[in-house]
């Protein structure tokens, strides 16, 4: 896949009236729903999108789209062309084909929109080269996803009802038997489930969620190493640093000392 036009990319952000009329568009979109849903009509036929879901609608398609049901929406959307000629081995750039699909990897697509959407508006240096760079990856993230579709629509359920609970509680002390009543199975049934959605086992989700509020903390307040440590469940200062070096590469001094969050992209690798 050689040849990418970078158009944009926009974050709806809970407006209250959002739509966009009935046109038909010269470009391609890719739209990552984050929270709420989204009601889009693409080529007559009505598409709700909630939170995980990834559209494609490609060029030449005839779409509309507005918040579901009046209620405001949160999402990314990605702006962007691509040469025919070139883009033989994905299959749904090739044919200009529509689909929606639950991503298994939510918070690296996310993290990857995010990082788009900050390339924008930050250091102008190489910008259309880096961004490039992340829609490909993001291509193939999702040509891989919709071509080997192995996940059933129930465990993906499945494992977004544990994501949220973990989100929720992830400073809290969280045993599996917690997670296995939350969807009336089988301990052993529910870290597999788990691992095989995500591609990580729910403690290793959990120690992702606590360093990355870690990062932020890190950069963002005036908490000490030991505070953070135990605010996020760790009672022990030193398991937390050999957690955060780990997941990030640095200890946790050295990542203040940088004074940025560049390291973060490997949380979710």
């Amino acid at each position: 896949m050689r040849v990418l036009s970078f158009n944009s990319v926009n974050f709806d952000n809970f407006i209250p009236n959002w739509r966009t009329h009935m046109e038909i568009i010269n470009f391609n979109v890719l739209v990552l729903i984050v929270q709420g849903k989204a009601l889009y009509t693409v080529n007559g036929k009505q598409i709700v999108a909630e939170s995980g879901d990834v559209l494609f609608i490609p060029q030449t398609t005839k779409r509309a789209g507005e918040n579901y049901e009046a209620r405001p929406h949160q999402k990314y959307t990605v702006l962007f062309n691509h040469d025919q000629e070139d883009n033989e081995e994905i299959s749904f750039l090739r044919r200009n084909q529509f689909f929606k699909l639950k991503t298994r990897h939510f918070e690296y697509v996310k993290h990857r929109c995010e990082r788009l959407y900050a390339e924008l508006r930050g250091n102008k240096e190489h910008r259309s080269y880096i961004c490039k760079g992340i829609l490909q990856e993001l291509i193939g993230m999702l040509a891989r996803e919709k071509d080997h579709p192995t996940v059933t629509p129930m465990k993906l359920r499945y494992a977004q009802i544990m994501k949220q609970y973990l989100l929720d509680n992830y400073r809290e002390t969280i045993e599996i038997e917690q997670l296995a009543k939350l969807i009336h199975r089988s301990p052993n049934y529910t870290i597999s489930v788990f691992k095989e959605v995500t591609g990580k086992a729910p403690i290793q989700y959990i120690h992702q969620l606590r360093i990355i509020e870690a990062c932020n903390l890190l950069l963002h307040s005036d908490m000490t190493i030991a505070a953070i440590a135990n605010y996020l469940g760790y009672y022990d200062a030193s398991y937390f640093s050999r957690m955060f070096k780990r997941l990030t590469t640095k200890s946790p001094k050295a990542f203040m000392m940088d004074g940025h969050m560049t390291e973060i992209g490997t949380l979710f690798s």
